[in-house]
């Protein structure tokens, strides 16, 4: 089987990083770092280094593409970055990428020269280096707003229904949940209450005792009411900003 066109490599040493050329600057051993410069699933130093926008954890972008094939959870963390098209939630972290090409100055030289025998071998033209230049000048910054780049990361229209999840409060007992972060969520019109309730669980960590009541305008929703449903009976009045509000409190089940 041939290899891959970016392979990764792990190289244990006694490399040490100085912030500067000083003697007096301290030097840490290489292998500290492995957990900030490292992949997770192949283990090897960070190529293209991709990061997962729902819990920020960074893999190579092979590595994470190849892992969404046949899952649609972080490797490292498990939450479900997205239930159909994980693709959508994964960022190209620059900064990172540059970090490890600086911590490890052989890296960059040696991918570059693995990728260019992977297209030789093939008799394929090899793609030319991406060049940052400085501030480009008008005629570029024009072009730009002209023709904006596609990318397989634009928001999928699927994706019609913009919601405000607005927290009233919890019940007297109900201890232990967490803040919710991500107030702000876009999501299909054919989800449901029940799937809004499911998010908010999750991300509250909640436990399975505690109800959660979510209401629009004056109105208590169903479970199984999909979000279209809810914009079309509420109309204007659950929109703030092209926002759909929903508020939703957490209680306690009734005892009879």
């Amino acid at each position: 089987m041939s290899s891959p066109p970016y392979g990764h490599r792990s190289h244990e040493g006694s490399t040490h990083i100085s912030d500067s050329d000083s003697e007096t600057e301290p030097k840490l051993p290489l292998n500290q770092f492995y957990p900030y410069i490292r992949c997770a699933l192949c283990c090897g130093f960070l190529i293209d280094a991709t990061t997962i926008t729902e819990c920020l954890h960074t893999f190579c972008k092979s590595c994470i593409v190849k892992h969404f094939f046949y899952s649609s959870r972080c490797p490292t963390c498990n939450i479900v970055v997205h239930q159909s098209q994980p693709l959508y939630n994964i960022r190209p972290d620059r900064q990172l990428q540059d970090i490890v090409y600086k911590m490890i100055p052989y890296l960059e030289e040696y991918e570059r020269e693995q990728m260019c025998n992977f297209y030789k071998e093939r008799g394929m033209e090899v793609p030319k280096p991406v060049v940052i230049t400085s501030p480009a000048p008008v005629v570029v910054k024009k072009q730009k707003r002209e023709n904006p780049p596609q990318s397989v990361f634009t928001i999928p229209p699927e994706l019609d229904v913009s919601l405000l999840l607005d927290f009233v409060g919890a019940e007297e007992g109900i201890i232990g949940f967490k803040p919710l972060e991500r107030r702000y969520v876009r999501v299909s019109g054919e989800a449901t209450i029940r799937h809004v309730e499911l998010f908010i669980r999750r991300k509250m960590e909640l436990s399975p005792t505690c109800l959660v009541d979510v209401v629009c305008g004056d109105h208590l929703l169903d479970p199984s009411q999909s979000l279209k449903d809810v914009q079309s009976t509420v109309g204007d009045a659950a929109l703030q900003d092209g926002l759909l509000v929903l508020q939703f409190g957490l209680i306690l089940p009734a005892h009879s």
